[in-house]
């Protein structure tokens, strides 16, 4: 679960980057409209987290430019408590919600749970698929033979991203910038570890190896 967060206020970005981290997603922080575009365009982000008063590019500017372009990544957008305007602006060009400072961490929380379950089809705090259920509040997997795993936080980002993007191909590359965080750890290689794991607690064919490609998890009802 991969967050862009542009936001030039350092202390309170620092302080929903780390907040979200204890949440177990993967957070990186742009300070300016211009990188913030940039990396929404490159990047296949799970959700971002836009404020509207960015520097060099409005955050209303850089939600337009994305949407013209079809990117239709979920933006939770912050705004001050009286800008109401901008609010409607931002809904008006694509925003799927926003928030205005200042807020509780645990509401902010809440509202990027509520926005991920949403863009991938699930209302419930837990994904249902081919015969396993991943508990996203424990961060348990149950198998189809009804076993239950807990799942380290990686396992766990890695199970949530196969699972919300079932019979599509996903590269080491793709799969590695929704489980780590930083350059230090991204070791392709690493995730073929991981996924024997997972196999070993879901199951050995519902994730597929495509040589040369990556993996496929086996969506199925």
């Amino acid at each position: 679960m991969h967050i862009l967060l542009a936001e030039d206020d350092e202390k309170l970005a620092n302080n929903i980057k780390s907040f979200l981290q204890k949440a177990n997603y993967v957070v990186e922080m742009v300070t300016n409209g211009v990188d913030a575009e940039f990396q929404g365009d490159e990047v296949d982000y799970s959700l971002v987290i836009l404020d509207i008063g960015l520097p060099m590019r409005s955050g209303l500017q850089v939600l337009k430019n994305w949407r013209l372009k079809g990117n239709k990544t979920p933006v939770l957008m912050l705004t001050a408590r009286n800008d109401w305007s901008d609010r409607v602006d931002g809904l008006k060009l694509g925003a799927d919600d926003y928030m205005g400072k200042p807020f509780h961490q645990q509401e902010l929380l809440a509202r990027v749970e509520a926005l991920i379950r949403r863009s991938i089809g699930h209302a419930s705090t837990g994904i249902s698929l081919s015969g396993i259920f991943l508990d996203e509040d424990k961060q348990v997997v149950t198998n189809a033979k009804d076993e239950a795993h807990s799942l380290t936080d990686i396992e766990y980002r890695l199970l949530w991203y196969f699972m919300s993007h079932p019979d599509v191909v996903l590269s080491k590359n793709r799969l590695i910038e929704h489980v780590y965080e930083g350059d230090s750890e991204r070791d392709t290689n690493v995730i073929e570890v991981y996924v024997k794991r997972l196999r070993h607690k879901i199951g050995q064919d519902l994730i597929q190896t495509k040589r040369f490609q990556g993996y496929v998890f086996v969506g199925k009802s």
